[in-house]
């Protein structure tokens, strides 16, 4: 299968994207309508999209800016981050502060994100913002918020993608392999591995990867 690149502006990415997402939204809806009538599925359905990339790609940068093309075309944004669903300190860090498997395999809270998020959003039109404060480790103790109809819940992370979290739409920042080394700072470099075995692992799996090797020059890659 051939790849074609587009070189695109911070904005033009953003457009990009989000036109992507609506079109899924679309389908995502027809689909659900079960061949009701138009006027009965106007409202749309929700729809869950992951932003992953490396922190120093910023893929929280990616999920904001898509928060005012979505809501401008009638679809609500909820913003969440998988900063804020992390496991207990004392579980994710049992087997070391530094063990790159335990990173990619066991950090993220896979579970409460899908009950408290994913798949609440879409069975009872509600969502948690956050779980626990990555940094103090502590509940954030969040009210649910509602969602509306056709909300889109835009989900920033990194290492998320093929962890089971039930996405309708993943974009992936990638990086190559001497970029993503360079960029971690010195004190992360045992986190490397993690990244690297990611990258083999997810390879053809999201919906769209942005090359953002050069960060004021990001390019989106197509199938």
């Amino acid at each position: 299968m051939s790849t074609r690149i587009e070189p695109v502006s911070a904005q033009l990415l953003a457009e990009r994207v989000a036109g992507f997402v609506l079109a899924r939204a679309e389908l995502l809806t027809a689909a659900a309508a079960g061949g009701q009538a138009a006027g009965e599925q106007q409202n749309g359905v929700p729809v869950r999209l992951l932003v992953d990339g490396h922190p120093s790609t910023h893929p929280e940068r990616l999920a904001d800016a898509l928060v005012v093309p979505l809501e401008a075309a009638g679809r609500p944004a909820a913003r969440v981050s998988v900063s804020d669903f992390l496991r207990p300190r004392s579980l994710r860090l049992e087997r070391g502060r530094e063990d790159p498997d335990s990173l990619l395999d066991d950090w993220i809270d896979v579970g409460a994100l899908n009950r408290e998020v994913l798949t609440r959003v879409v069975d009872r039109r509600e969502y948690l913002p956050s779980l626990r404060d990555p940094d103090t480790d502590r509940a954030t103790r969040a009210d649910y918020l509602d969602a509306a109809a056709g909300t889109v819940v835009v989900l920033d992370g990194a290492l998320a993608i093929g962890r089971g979290l039930a996405v309708d739409i993943a974009v992936h920042l990638a990086l190559k392999p001497a970029t993503l080394r360079r960029r971690t700072p010195s004190g992360e470099t045992w986190a490397v591995p993690a990244y690297e075995r990611y990258a083999q692992e997810i390879d053809g799996v999201p919906d769209l990867v942005v090359r953002i090797d050069h960060p004021d020059h990001p390019a989106l890659e197509r199938a």
